[in-house]
């Protein structure tokens, strides 16, 4: 059975990119504002990010168990291995938890006891956005998680020790992924509010979850696509055809469409709404974020749509390559604007508030609800430390994905559905 080598050469590479995910965070740390917003900002951004997709790509695999899928089976390693990155992304958010307690960062307006004390909104949703429940609900839901991937991932080594397709493995297997789906669905829509949604304290929204799912979802699709591509180069996946890279296409337009029908949908209602605690979300980003409200939806709904769009396009590795890495860069930009608007007013009213210094006192002040009317690099747009930080992120990552890729052979010859597999035609 083919087996994956994790050899010195990938390490390094991987250990350079995590290295230079390092130095840019040690920039942005002595460069920043007195509250290191930009710094906790791009680590929140990034942790998140990937720890979503770990999580997406357990659900994946336990919607395509439960639906009896077959065509997956060739590449389904990739997708556990994936999975199990939910471990060091456990680590990662504590380390935000940990600044929460410590008073170490401002992410959260509604982590101020004065502040809630001062404000009727945030006083209202105190039961839910504490640092009690954030920290209980991260460790518990994200605990959850990893104990149904690393369940998964052991009855999926246990079909390799035996001779032959075992059914019985299987079966349990399939029971593990039906539990999955609904504790899936409800514990990643709490989660997300509390991570992300509750940066912007005041806003809300029914469609948030959904949203960002969908993004999760073609982020995992993409950096599939990509590490499939890069191991077919290095020798690997050999039996993989273009059919299979032309499902993984076909998931990456389909819910491309889905998240702009999301994100249309959102923008749409609150519009049509017109509630002021809803629309300022909004008015906030298309005033001051022009470019990448805009540009968020060229680069996950324009360029997607027309790309895939052609059949010919989702069988050939350059084309996908291609557009998969412009995708999965537009969601983790579609990241960006969740968190960053709204961290950053609540840099600026906690530096008025409390007045750090006079200086950035005078500062906050000037920049009153309209935190990003001027060009702030690191927040109006990504500048080179955001996109250095994203690297070590995704070296992280990788690095993990193959750690776990090597332990065991690519080929789950004895998955019942291997054979469908082989023979797949899309």
């Amino acid at each position: 059975m083919e087996r994956f080598v994790f050899d010195s050469k990938i390490k390094n590479v991987l250990f350079g990119f995590m290295g230079l995910g390092v130095l840019c965070l040690a920039i942005t740390f002595f460069i920043d504002d007195e509250l290191h917003t930009r710094f906790w900002t791009n680590f929140l951004h990034n942790s998140v990010f990937f720890t979503g997709i770990a999580f997406i790509s357990l659900f994946i695999l336990s919607a395509f168990i439960t639906a009896w899928a077959g065509w997956y089976a060739l590449i389904k390693r990739i997708w556990e291995a994936y999975s199990l990155f939910l471990i060091p992304g456990l680590v990662l958010m504590l380390i935000v938890v940990i600044g929460l307690w410590g008073g170490f960062h401002h992410l959260y307006h509604w982590a101020d006891a004065e502040a809630v004390a001062e404000d009727s909104i945030l006083l209202g949703k105190k039961g839910f956005l504490n640092k009690g429940w954030y920290t209980v609900g991260t460790l518990i839901i994200v605990g959850i998680w990893i104990f149904f991937a690393t369940k998964l991932r052991q009855l999926s080594l246990r079909e390799d020790e035996n001779q032959g397709m075992n059914f019985a493995v299987h079966r349990q297997m399939r029971v593990w992924a039906a539990a999955f789906l609904p504790i899936a669905g409800f514990s990643s829509a709490a989660i997300i509010w509390q991570w992300v949604m509750s940066v912007d304290a005041h806003w809300y929204s029914t469609l948030f979850a959904w949203y960002t799912g969908a993004s999760w979802f073609v982020s995992a699709m993409t950096l599939t696509i990509m590490t499939l591509i890069l191991l077919k180069n290095l020798g690997y996946f050999a039996k993989v055809t273009p059919e299979h890279l032309r499902d993984l296409g076909k998931y990456t337009f389909a819910f491309s469409i889905f998240w702009t029908y999301l994100w249309f949908s959102q923008y749409m209602l609150i519009w049509y709404g017109n509630v002021g605690e809803e629309t300022i979300y909004f008015r906030e980003r298309l005033d001051n974020y022009p470019v990448l409200f805009f540009g968020n939806l060229v680069l996950n709904f324009v360029l997607p749509f027309f790309i895939l769009i052609r059949e010919d396009n989702i069988r050939k590795y350059g084309t996908m390559m291609f557009a998969s890495a412009f995708v999965f860069i537009g969601h983790w930009i579609d990241f960006f604007l969740m968190i960053k608007p709204g961290a950053l007013h609540t840099a600026h009213e906690t530096l008025a508030h409390h007045g750090a210094t006079a200086e950035a006192a005078e500062h906050a002040a000037e920049a009153g609800h309209h935190a990003a009317s001027t060009f702030e690099i690191g927040f109006t747009v990504p500048g080179f430390l955001e996109f250095g930080t994203m690297l070590g992120f995704l070296a992280l990552f990788l690095f993990v994905v193959f750690r776990n890729m090597a332990k065991a052979p690519l080929d789950a010859v004895n998955d019942p559905y291997y054979a469908e597999s082989l023979q797949h035609h899309a």
